[in-house]
């Protein structure tokens, strides 16, 4: 069993930072569950574009407002508390919180920690143990 908080994880190699958001890493890779577990805090007014080529996520939106743009559809989709989107199809996206926005993200597969966003928004696919 792992128990873990955000505090724990806040200002460790866990504790991803950007000028655009932040990521505490709660699960990765390295537990060996299959999935990771994200409280990623994205900044107001900040526009975000990602595309998770290699891997499914979603997210569920605790905190703030804002709206995600399906960059295939250019569908805009509004987000509050409580809404939840999945990349099942790899959508290349676009996030624009108007306030600050705290969610709940879930990766699969597993992200190691170790990744970083290339110039196109992918995370690479990273084998644990790879170095």
């Amino acid at each position: 069993m792992i128990v873990r908080t955000t505090h724990e994880v806040t200002d460790t190699e866990r504790d991803v930072q950007t000028p655009n958001w932040r990521s505490k890493r709660l699960v990765l890779a390295g537990e060996q569950v299959g999935f990771s577990v994200h409280e990623t805090t994205l900044y107001p007014n900040t526009v975000n574009d990602f595309w998770y080529a290699n891997h499914v996520e979603a997210v569920f939106v605790v905190e703030g407002e804002g709206e995600l743009e399906d960059k295939e559809t250019g569908v805009v989709y509004q987000l509050a508390p409580g809404s939840m989107y999945l990349l099942d199809g790899h959508e290349r996206h676009q996030l624009r919180p108007r306030t600050l926005m705290r969610t709940v993200c879930v990766f699969n597969p597993p992200v190691t920690g170790r990744e970083v966003h290339d110039e196109n928004g992918v995370y690479p696919l990273i084998a644990e143990g790879a170095t």
